[in-house]
């Protein structure tokens, strides 16, 4: 039985191509989200999740820069609002389910119309979003590690996801 499980774990382990790198500053989490949205054609899902003040809007910040939204826009958590809409080379929806309370709130978003649309769409807080939203996303953990570093891990679930993983580490190989 034993044997079975690590069999199992295994399988799980190397069906979704994954990422980790260590950002020693906001700074360099907004690069790396730049760099993640320089990669994206449209039509995109990227799931968000850590805790509060991990990076996940700084992150988000460099990801607009990198879908070229003018530098006059001010990104913010669209904790209140929900969601936010943004113009550049492609839509781009910054969506935070931080407030969200059920599933009748969640429903009420309409968010299908952002998530697969031709634009970006960022979730915030992306484990509230029930599992059977979403098959095929790009998953990005943020995790505190010492100070201002953070432990960003990213997760293809889908193969366009694991092409945009690939394009990151050669990005990352190149500062």
């Amino acid at each position: 039985m034993k044997n079975i499980l690590s069999t199992q774990n295994l399988e799980l382990k190397t069906k979704n191509c994954c990422f980790s790198t260590l950002s020693i500053s906001p700074l360099q989490t907004q690069s790396w989200g730049k760099k993640l949205g320089s990669l994206l054609i449209g039509g995109e899902i990227i799931g968000l999740t850590g805790e509060l003040g991990s990076g996940k809007t700084c992150f988000v910040r460099g990801m607009a820069e990198g879908l070229e939204v003018g530098k006059g826009a001010w990104i913010r958590s669209p904790s209140f609002t929900l969601i936010n809409e943004y113009s550049g080379r492609l839509p781009f929806f910054h969506i935070d389910l931080y407030r969200i309370e059920g599933k009748r709130e969640l429903e009420e978003l309409n968010l299908t119309d952002y998530l697969f649309s031709d634009g970006v769409s960022a979730v915030e807080w992306f484990e509230h979003l029930p599992a059977e939203e979403v098959e095929e996303y790009l998953h990005v953990s943020f995790a505190y590690a010492n100070g201002n570093k953070r432990k960003l891990t990213f997760t293809a679930h889908g193969k366009r996801y694991d092409k945009i993983i690939a394009g990151l580490r050669v990005k990352g190989l190149k500062g």
